[in-house]
Parts: C-alpha cells; structure tokens; sequence
C-alpha cells in the first residue's frame, strides 16, 4: 500500500474559475474532442473545425461536464507537433465552443505557448499529460492564471513510454509521482483545490500494470484529490474482451462503473452517452450506497412515478 494511505479521504469537489465541479452526486464526464489527423482511436474524424465543433456540441447534449480538446495526439509512437501547428488545431474550436456551451473547456496539451493562448481564449482547465513537466514555462502559466489543473503520470513520452515499461510496484510508484506532483503546484502556490491528479492509463504501462492500477484504484483517492481516469477504447480493453477489431464501448463503461464504486471523480471518454446512461442507472440501483441510491431515483423518476 503507498505510504500515506489514510482509508476513505475523497476529494469531492474541483475549483475551476466561476464554477467548482462537486462529484458527490455523480462522477463528473470529460468528453474527449480529438482535433488531430493521428489519434488512437478517432484521429482524422474531427481536424475540421466545424466537425470538432459539432462533434463537441453533441458530446454535451449527452451529458459531457467538460470537454477536453486537444491538438497532438498523445498515443503510442505519435509525432509531436509544434506549437503553430497545435494552436492552429484547438484555437477556432475553442474561441467558437466559448460562444456555445457554458460547459468548461479543457486544453489538452504539454506546450506553455498552447495552454496561455488556449486560457485566454477561454479554456477553463489545462489538462497535461507530463505533469506540467514537460515545458519548463508550464508551471508560470498556471501560476498565473485561476485555471483547474490536471496533472499525469506518464513515463517517458509518447514516443518511448511503451518501450518495455517496468515496474517494481506500478501502484507506489503512480502514487508517489502524484503525491510530488501535488507538492510541486501546492509549492509555488498553486492551491490545492484547483488541481486533479490522474495516474496515467496506458501511459507507460502494459496492459497487466494498467490492470493492477484499476485494481488498487482507490488507493490514489488518499492524494485527496479528484482522481481522473482515462480508459477509453485502449488497448488493454481489446486484450480483455478477445478481440481488437471489435467495439470498446462497453468495456469501457465496465471499468468506469467499477471505478465508480470505489469512489473516482472524473471519467475521460470518447462516447459519453452510454456512460452517462450507465452511471445514472449504476448510482439509482445502489452502486455507490443506500442513501445516494434513494436520492437518485426520487429525482430520476420524480414523486409521481415514486409513489405509482
């Protein structure tokens, strides 16, 4: 167990400029919005900003609590991209969902340049894979900004991080990462209820390290933090169900739903309305206690049909 586990702590709510996002009713979704030609799983579907931006509209009308639009593609073996090319992927996207959706926007990205003009455009979240690490300017842009934080543990980069990762225990080392992490932001002033954490799936691992991590998931709550996870559609789910040619969907809302039992925040998905579906009938039913479930279908269902 990583030292500095305490039990049941749980960050239940995350501070974002005009807003703070409460999970004590329901996990929170960030729908994801690739802007990219190369991503994993929708790479191409959306580089067209009208698309992207339809495409975004559509994930809140399923349910999406935020939308994470990112320009490079953080997937095994990708490409990096510069700066010029990113910003010109994710500025219209933004500067147009901004007029549309009062839903926050989270910049996905590793490049300070990216982030500030992504804040002042209208960005809410910085959401970066390294941690803030991987652009020494990072860390001055969230200092000077009021933006929610994202920060994950990722081993090496998307082009070397799958390169036989190893481990002597996945979990601890995650765990401490984080817990750095958290110190770091809350050392230069950063303060705490502005940031999320997120362990990294796939990022850096195999498949049997990814498994491990889920297993042991609320462990990372003890950070008293929101925890973020971001399973959707990769390749372990391919691995689990037998086939890599068949559709992740459903394995994906299995694992959120079980990490939803032991108490995770947030779920970054590509199809949010399943999940959304999902959570709503898991959290009625009793998934996350009695009482949560009592509340959930009276206002699911209202007093009419309560008392039918």
């Amino acid at each position: 167990m990583p030292s500095g586990f305490h039990g049941n702590e749980r960050a239940t709510t995350w501070k974002l400029p005009r807003q703070v996002l409460d999970f004590t009713r329901r996990p929170a979704i960030m729908g994801i919005v690739n802007v990219t030609p190369d991503s994993f799983s929708d790479g191409g579907e959306f580089l067209d900003v009208d698309r992207a931006v339809d495409h975004a509209l559509g994930l809140v009308n399923d349910g999406a609590d935020i939308l994470d639009i990112g320009g490079e593609s953080t997937r095994p073996g990708a490409a990096e991209v510069s700066a010029r090319d990113e910003l010109a992927r994710v500025l219209p996207v933004i500067e147009r969902l901004v007029a549309r959706t009062s839903v926050p926007l989270s910049i996905d990205t590793s490049k300070a340049m990216v982030a500030r003009a992504a804040i002042e455009a209208g960005a809410r979240i910085l959401n970066d894979v390294t941690g803030l690490e991987g652009d020494p300017e990072m860390l001055g842009v969230a200092q000077a900004s009021d933006v929610g934080i994202c920060a994950m543990h990722m081993r090496g980069n998307p082009r070397t991080m799958q390169l036989d990762p190893r481990y002597d225990d996945v979990v601890e080392a995650t765990w401490t990462y984080l817990r750095q992490r958290r110190e770091a932001l809350d050392a230069v002033g950063i303060e705490s209820e502005r940031v999320c954490l997120d362990p990294g799936i796939g990022f850096g691992k195999t498949h049997a390290h990814t498994l491990e991590m889920l297993r042991h998931v609320d462990r990372y709550l003890a950070l008293q933090r929101p925890i973020l996870i971001g399973h959707s559609r990769k390749g372990f789910l391919a691995k689990l169900i037998g086939d890599p040619a068949r559709d992740r969907t459903a394995a994906t809302v299995g694992v959120a739903l079980a990490c939803a039992a032991r108490g995770i925040q947030i779920f970054r998905v590509h199809d949010v309305a399943p999940l959304r579906d999902a959570l709503i009938a898991f959290d009625a039913s009793g998934g996350r206690g009695g009482e949560l479930a009592r509340e959930v279908a009276d206002e699911c269902l209202g007093t009419e049909e309560k008392h039918r």
